[in-house]
């Protein structure tokens, strides 16, 4: 058996051709959908992923704005901006791109973001609204592996969800909307993680195994059952001799074994990443229609 691969660049082209149907819509009200992004110093990551926001905000005929603030920008002078955003109207959704400078509190900065425009979903009430399973948003990754799910057929309902991880950002929100009632859900889900005793003997239960574990390679081929769906949403930098740069990127799943005896999965590059920005698209226009009660 060689898996199937499920790729993040056709699942979200899907996507984009049905905002541009919503966008235009919106336009034709004389709307223009707003998203802001807030960088705050100069990480690398950070830079080529805000970048890469502006450019398909760009690409769909959104209204994008890209604000640099330097690394000595202090939590006042951030919580300005952040309630400035939040009273601007020809803005619907924004987002603060972690990590922060550590004089920075993120919890003080997240809290301060207008739940209406909360396009990263990291709000309390937004959290608190999706784990009763009445979300306003969905945070981006997990609801692009959710999306990744639905549109290449795989079945959830009734399956043994496994998620390696449980950071606020992936494995805690990804098992939250795996066990809601609904389409791409209604899963019995199990959470590992870093203290988890016996943890192969559990992801080799999985139907589906969804990783984000940041650890590259972690999850071997005798981690994984037989006919199972991989969903690796790690992404690692390791060395490479053979690259331009000298390095390049794996994810959390040793890829080149695991794909023999899965039967579907997500490669790194190319998976699970460009699902977070179409998501993030998404939650941005959801937020306009809701603002303009166009839905």
């Amino acid at each position: 058996m060689t898996a199937r691969l499920i790729l993040g660049k056709e699942v979200s082209e899907s996507i984009y051709s049905e905002l541009r149907e919503r966008i235009g819509k919106l336009k034709a009200e004389g709307i223009v959908p707003g998203l802001a992004v807030v960088l705050v110093g100069e990480d690398p990551a950070s830079q080529v992923y805000v970048r890469m926001k502006g450019k398909k905000c760009e690409e769909l005929g959104m209204h994008s704005v890209t604000i640099v603030l330097p690394e000595s920008t202090t939590e006042a002078e951030l919580l300005a901006k952040v309630n400035e955003l939040n009273a601007d109207d020809s803005i619907h959704g924004f987002l603060v791109q972690l990590p922060l400078p550590k004089h920075i509190n993120e919890d003080t900065i997240i809290n301060a973001i207008d739940p209406k425009k909360d396009a990263d979903c990291f709000h309390p009430e937004n959290v608190g609204r999706m784990l009763i399973g009445d979300p306003s948003f969905l945070p981006a990754t997990p609801a692009g592996v959710q999306q990744m799910l639905i549109r290449s057929g795989v079945e959830t309902s009734g399956k043994h969800v496994v998620v390696v991880g449980r950071s606020n950002i992936v494995g805690k929100p990804m098992a939250a909307m795996m066990v809601q009632k609904g389409k791409g859900a209604d899963s019995t889900v199990t959470v590992v993680h870093s203290r988890t005793q016996n943890l192969p003997e559990i992801t080799r239960q999985a139907d589906i195994l969804i990783v984000a574990i940041g650890k590259a390679r972690f999850i071997t081929k005798d981690m994984v059952k037989e006919g199972a769906v991989v969903i690796d949403v790690g992404t690692n930098r390791v060395p490479d001799p053979a690259a331009k740069n000298g390095s390049r990127l794996v994810g959390d799943v040793d890829f080149e074994n695991v794909k023999e005896i899965a039967s579907a999965i997500t490669p790194v590059p190319g998976g699970v990443g460009p699902m977070t920005i179409c998501m993030l698209m998404a939650n941005a226009v959801k937020a306009t229609e809701c603002a303009t009660r166009l839905r």
